[in-house]
């Protein structure tokens, strides 16, 4: 009787739910070295790069990482945040976990991570494992799916699985394109950050993040989930294709990429006579390098010297309102038989 009860203490003490969040991650600063480590990674993952590793390793080892975390220390120390000595993406992903802990009660745990960099993926299961969550939620944040992002998250987060012999059973959240809590809460963010402005744009540009060409050949499902965002975002703001347009950015090398590519749309929709322009960025679910750099910096700046005389950045749903609706919606499904 005294093993039978020691045993029944500690599955109770293993008996609680953990909801993992999922980003894709930051340098832990803008200096050379924290964004060549990031870098490192990042370019090491083979469904991220699907170059056969003999090809590819040289080139990365070689003149990749010499050279591109110089161009990325300068990039990310534009918007890097001093004051807190940490990138916005950092922030928000916190910002999103404690929130959310504190929406879903006191029965749940919720910790955060990332695939690349600090706090790790292995990190974030330690810690739900160590406050006795014997089930776990993976929930990567990427509303449109591609193997690039959230089965690169959920490979990690597997392999990492592999070395635990006491496993929590785990469940995966699938990508939420064209959910109606996520299409909404797109629309509202739009509509609130148009309302703000004393002009209306002509175009509203939904960019998303580019990938290879060939992986979506290959079969990756990324291009049409953000074709219908994009059909969907039309539907919910009540507005025709015409006004908002679809495009992709992010494109690195001489490759084929997803498009049409956004810094060219931009500067085509200046050169045909579009003064007012704003863009969205769908595929993110939080503010970071790709969206406060490359969009509300790089991008405006083409646009305007192109010939556009207003650019308005719509910003990400972030730990909005808004955008914890999304994030409990997709959990509170996920989650549904085990609560």
């Amino acid at each position: 009787m005294v093993i039978e009860r020691s045993v029944i203490s500690s599955n109770q003490k293993n008996d609680k739910l953990g909801i993992l969040l999922l980003s894709l991650g930051t340098p832990d600063g803008p200096g050379y070295f924290p964004v060549r480590r990031f870098l490192k990674e990042f370019l090491s993952d083979p469904r991220v790069i699907e170059t056969p590793r003999l090809l590819w390793l040289p080139l990365l080892w070689g003149p990749i990482l010499t050279l591109r975390p110089l161009k990325s220390a300068r990039v990310y120390a534009k918007i890097w945040d001093h004051e807190r000595g940490e990138s916005p993406l950092r922030t928000y992903s916190r910002s999103q976990a404690e929130k959310l802990r504190s929406r879903v009660g006191e029965d749940i745990e919720v910790a955060w991570a990332f695939r690349y960099g600090s706090p790790s993926t292995k990190a974030g299961i330690e810690e739900l494992q160590a406050k006795g969550c014997n089930k776990i939620l993976l929930l990567a944040l990427y509303p449109q799916y591609s193997a690039t992002t959230v089965a690169s998250a959920y490979d990690h987060a597997f392999d990492i699985l592999k070395t635990i012999r006491w496993q929590p059973a785990v469940r995966t959240a699938p990508a939420y394109s064209d959910e109606p809590v996520y299409v909404k809460a797109l629309a509202s963010s739009v509509e609130r950050s148009l309302a703000t402005l004393d002009w209306k744009p002509e175009k509203l540009l939904a960019s998303y993040h580019s990938i290879p060409q060939s992986y979506c050949d290959k079969g990756d499902p990324y291009y049409n989930q953000c074709l219908s965002t994009s059909a969907h975002l039309c539907d919910a703001l009540g507005v025709d294709s015409g006004y908002l347009q679809t495009s992709f950015q992010s494109r690195v090398g001489a490759t084929q990429w997803l498009g049409p590519y956004t810094d060219e749309t931009v500067k085509k929709l200046a050169e045909q006579g579009v003064k007012r322009l704003a863009v969205v960025a769908p595929a993110f679910s939080a503010d970071c390098l790709e969206t406060l750099e490359e969009i509300n910096m790089e991008l405006r700046e083409i646009f305007l010297g192109a010939g556009g005389t207003h650019f308005h950045y719509v910003p990400c749903l972030n730990d909005s309102e808004v955008g914890m609706q999304v994030i409990e919606a997709v959990c509170q499904r996920e989650l549904a038989g085990w609560l």
